[in-house]
């Protein structure tokens, strides 16, 4: 295991003095805190990082909860959509997806700092828009410190900013959620603003927002999920004209200390990257399915979540089996990515298809790593379209940094 001490101090004097983007194997170090420093001997431990730190279980309040939580090691906010023209058809085939990810990664220095400098909390944000006519995929992304007013969150409700990049909730008059969400890329040549609302309350994953992602106890997240979110805005791409669109959108908060578990990589408890898919159906349901992966690439946990048009909820931990169909090869990563997928769940099996095989994010310049993220479709087992939503994979172009 590398020794951390030289690399924190280097990236923490890098952030503080230049402000700009730090190296991939920087943030690979950066996101592992304190999570990686934690789990270091005591020898490797510098002075004043504390033992391992633990998870919350208690119950989860919004919308309080829906804020930024600073003291796990990781968080993210994480919107997934498809577009369509705003006079078409609901659950026509989409004209356009799109992902917009703000995560917040906590740093535990060896000599904490008084200063609004210090990093002790970085925020990096990735977007991308898939054209999916044209087969092409726009992507962005951005590393700031929190803290000053072009990057915050907030610890009383989801209120997000990196830049012009943008996601803040309210409470409806009927108490659920409304989001307001924009971005601009002048490097991707895109820019988006949605204005939606959940049908539903947010979806607890797991049990009661408790997400098992592998054996060992802390080896977890705490994980809400805002489904079925449905509304209006305005898209561009490629400098045309705005045109005016309807989206089916689906929103991810989660927050770990130890998401990918703890060890070295071809530890059999650990896993080095997941499968994820966040599937609006067009009834009105909603499928959350995830797998973790270990280095030799077998499955270490499963699990997510069906929900009906009613909100009643089953949890699926460990009662999933994903099982590859296709693969697509990267020219650039020359990884390997499975793009079709039969996926068997107590509701039943379903297939899942990527609408165009190159939807890899380089994302090496933010998060230190490349992946996979695109649109997918659902289909049942007799072939009937049931809906749309996102596939993201990692750890197939090397470990994720967590």
């Amino acid at each position: 295991m590398m020794k951390r001490r030289p690399l924190l101090l280097g990236l923490g004097a890098r952030l503080v003095m230049g402000g700009g983007a730090a190296s991939a194997a920087q943030l690979a170090v950066a996101a592992a805190s304190p999570s990686a420093a934690a789990s270091a001997s005591s020898a490797d431990r510098p002075v004043g990082v504390s033992p391992e730190p633990v998870l919350s279980a208690a119950p989860l309040v919004f919308p309080r909860d829906h804020g930024a939580h600073p003291e796990t090691g990781v968080e993210w906010w994480y919107v997934t959509g498809v577009l369509r023209p705003e006079q078409g058809e609901a659950n026509a085939p989409p004209a356009y997806g799109f992902q917009l990810t703000f995560f917040r990664i906590r740093r535990t220095l060896a000599r904490p700092l008084a200063s609004p400098f210090a990093p002790a909390q970085i925020m990096l944000g990735h977007v991308a828009v898939t054209d999916l006519a044209g087969q092409r995929l726009h992507h962005d992304q951005r590393l700031l410190r929190q803290g000053f007013a072009n990057a915050r969150t907030d610890e009383t409700d989801t209120r997000v900013r990196l830049g012009d990049w943008s996601l803040a909730r309210s409470a409806g008059a009927d108490g659920l959620s409304r989001y307001q969400l924009a971005f601009r890329s002048e490097h991707a040549n895109v820019a988006l603003s949605l204005s939606l609302a959940a049908a539903l309350p947010p979806l607890l994953q797991g049990r009661a927002g408790w997400s098992q992602k592998g054996p060992q106890a802390q080896h977890a997240s705490r994980y809400v999920s805002e489904p079925q979110l449905a509304g209006r805005g305005a898209l561009a791409v490629d400098g045309k004209p705005a045109q005016a669109v309807q989206a089916r959108c689906w929103l991810d908060h989660e927050w770990s200390h130890a998401y990918l578990g703890r060890g070295r990589d071809d530890d059999t408890t650990r896993s080095v990257g997941w499968d994820w898919l966040g599937l609006n159906l067009n009834d009105g349901s909603a499928l959350m399915l995830f797998q973790m992966r270990r280095q030799d690439g077998s499955t270490l946990w499963t699990g997510g979540t069906w929900r009906d048009p009613a909100g009643r909820q089953q949890d699926l931990e460990q009662q999933v089996r994903f099982e590859a169909q296709a693969w697509w090869d990267s020219p650039a990563s020359l990884a390997r990515y499975p793009v079709r997928w039969r996926i068997h769940t107590p509701q039943g099996m379903w297939r899942v298809e990527a609408l165009f095989d190159a939807q890899e994010v380089d994302a090496r310049r933010s998060t230190g790593f490349l992946y996979w993220e695109g649109v997918v479709r659902l289909l049942d087992e007799a072939g009937t379209l049931k809906g749309w939503g996102y596939l993201e994979m990692t750890g197939y172009a090397g470990r994720v940094p967590l």
